[in-house]
């Protein structure tokens, strides 16, 4: 599959992009710069070979996609998102995965990439009819952005996803195409 760096969405600061497997180097080494900003809540690749694999699983499986949010001015990589478990048929959903970089964080750019990112998701873009997040409870910057960006609290998930060493409980938030006009651009 050919490498494209297009823009897929414009804003006034960020732009979102397919990522591609170009992006190692630069991804890898903002990520190690952003561990402690990371920890508990995800590890991203933080080498080479991690990356080759986390790549991989975005840009070649039809159930997976990744993206960056880049800064418009430099196109340095700001933070990620990933649509993971897409299913189509009667659900048409995703479930969202996200990262801000530490040089970026509270910056305001991943709350503009991620609306970005959902309009395009939910859009013709990937044609999806809902989008979820879940989140750890005390992982408040992650909830606040999912507020920011329009998802709403649907429901608790005990022992939902393995993190950090451990089964961690889950608030399951989400957004669907009719909700997008009631959500702030």
């Amino acid at each position: 599959m050919p490498e494209d760096s297009r823009p897929l969405a414009l804003g006034p600061r960020v732009a979102v992009r397919p990522l591609t497997y170009a992006d190692g180097e630069a991804f890898t080494a903002f990520a190690r710069q952003s561990r402690d900003l990371h920890h508990p809540w995800l590890a991203p690749p933080r080498t080479a070979e991690e990356f080759q694999a986390y790549a991989t699983r975005l840009i070649e499986e039809p159930a997976r996609a990744g993206f960056l949010v880049c800064e418009r001015d430099s196109g340095r990589p700001a933070g990620f998102v990933n649509v993971n478990n897409i299913v189509g048929g009667a659900f048409q959903c995703g479930a969202l995965g996200y990262g801000a970089f530490a040089h970026a964080a509270g910056r305001g750019l991943m709350t503009e990439g991620l609306g970005l990112l959902v309009r395009y998701a939910l859009g013709p873009g990937l044609g999806l009819h809902r989008l979820e997040i879940n989140v750890q409870p005390g992982n408040h910057a992650s909830i606040a952005l999912a507020r920011r960006t329009g998802f709403r609290l649907e429901g608790f998930s005990p022992d939902f996803l393995y993190v950090d060493g451990a089964w961690r409980d889950h608030e399951r938030w989400a957004l669907t195409r009719e909700m997008l006009d009631e959500t702030p651009n």
